[in-house]
């Protein structure tokens, strides 16, 4: 990530931004803004900051009000796509990146590009580029603000380390993670999820041996950029750990109980668990770390990255909505967001502030980002059809399976891929 060199204060942040284009509007005007959040950001404490940044908002924009719905990640996608259709969109929300296409196909996410201009150079340069670029599919076309963010890591149970007799100094490349991986099945226990089951794990595997030149789409000749030669290896990787795995896959619950429960040694997946393994550290003695996903070579890193964006609806209340989402966005609410949650966002100012670089996950979520691949890039210009991650996923599963050799697994997934994405 691109620390950019203007920093901002949060009072000369949140000065400019009340100074904004707002005020030329007819304050007398009451305003009812509904903004849309993932459900994990509308309870407890995630929710009291969400509120306390509402009221801030609030207090320097007399007639604005704000109301906060949670929903889940489907939830959310699909209210917005029917919202657009219904005239019934929320004003402000989050989302992925990746379902930043469909949502600009639908009509449900405004093209800010010219409020974005508008805006003091000052607060342009705080974003992390990438994920800034990320939303710009072309020039003049900004759909999206960049919000919060993950690279993955992996979780790593030291208890099951040293009943295995694994020294825990983290791995640097595959094979030694193999090895140990093999040393904690021989002590009978799990060494990884099934690596197979998600789209997300098949991609943080791919990463150790390719990268995003041979990962995503092609959107010209609507192909796919993956290699047939990283493919191969890297489904070779799932058969080795066949006999290694849980059975469960990165999402399930039962995996996260494994971990908890001495049972499972590593977890590969984003820093979102990190609180549920922390409490269970308090109340139950769990022992456990995360660093990087190890690649094929020393310096290598697997795993993914991806950024949730902040959105405006097209609408007669796109300004004010606009200049709640450039309010979220900003370094001051950031940083304190980064250092409530212990999350990596794309404000790349906030990310610099000195009390949240030294958090420890906030560290290892930034190297593991720089080291990633984007899940399903380029975002916003195209939307991915359902069959893509299903043909990845089934024939990568039927790989580690026995029904293809990695070679042919690998020429079938590219195979079945093209014709996905040509329909």
């Amino acid at each position: 990530m691109k620390t950019l060199s203007i920093l901002r204060s949060g009072a000369v942040g949140l000065a400019t931004l009340a100074a904004t284009s707002f005020n030329s509007m007819a304050l007398a005007q009451d305003v009812a803004l509904q903004y849309w959040v993932y459900s994990d950001f509308a309870q407890g404490d995630a929710l009291a900051m969400q509120e306390e940044f509402v009221k801030e908002f609030t207090a320097s924009h007399p007639g604005v009000t704000i109301e906060i719905v949670g929903k889940g990640d489907d939830d959310l996608t699909a209210g917005q796509v029917a919202g657009a259709a219904s005239g019934t969109l929320p004003d402000v929300f989050m989302n992925s990146q990746s379902v930043g296409a469909q949502l600009v196909e639908v009509g449900a996410l405004a093209n800010i590009y010219e409020k974005w201009m508008a805006m003091p150079a000052e607060y342009r340069a705080q974003f992390d580029e990438s994920a800034l670029n990320a939303c710009m599919p072309r020039p003049s076309e900004l759909y999206c603000l960049p919000y919060t963010g993950f690279g993955s890591l992996l979780f790593r149970n030291l208890t099951v380390l040293e009943k295995a007799g694994i020294d825990p100094t983290p791995p640097t490349t595959w094979d030694e993670w193999l090895g140990q991986m093999k040393k904690i099945k021989e002590a009978g226990f799990y060494a990884v999820p099934d690596q197979t089951a998600v789209f997300n794990s098949i991609a943080e595997i791919y990463a150790t041996t390719g990268s995003a030149d041979s990962w995503g789409f092609n959107w010209d000749t609507k192909t796919t950029k993956i290699d047939p030669a990283i493919m191969t290896k890297v489904l070779a990787k799932f058969v080795e750990m066949v006999p290694l795995n849980s059975g469960t896959s990165r999402n399930d619950q039962a995996t996260k109980d494994l971990f908890i429960s001495d049972q499972l040694a590593f977890h590969t997946i984003g820093p979102w668990v990190n609180p549920t393994y922390a409490e269970a550290a308090k109340a139950s003695g769990l022992k456990y770390d995360f660093v990087l996903i190890p690649g094929d070579t020393a310096g290598k890193t697997g795993g993914i990255r991806s950024y949730e964006m902040v959105g405006v609806a097209p609408g007669p209340n796109a300004d004010v909505a606009f200049e709640f989402a450039a309010f979220l966005t900003e370094k001051a609410q950031m940083a304190r967001w980064a250092k409530l949650l212990s999350r990596y966002n794309a404000n790349a100012a906030a990310m610099a502030d000195p009390d949240v670089s030294a958090l420890p996950l906030i560290k290892v979520s930034v190297d593991a980002a720089h080291g990633a691949m984007d899940v399903a890039a380029p975002y916003f210009i195209g939307s991915v059809p359902s069959c893509y991650n299903s043909t990845v996923i089934d024939i990568a599963s039927a790989t580690a399976d026995g029904e293809y050799t990695p070679e042919a697994g690998a020429a079938e997934i590219i195979t079945k891929l093209n014709e996905c994405l040509a329909e």
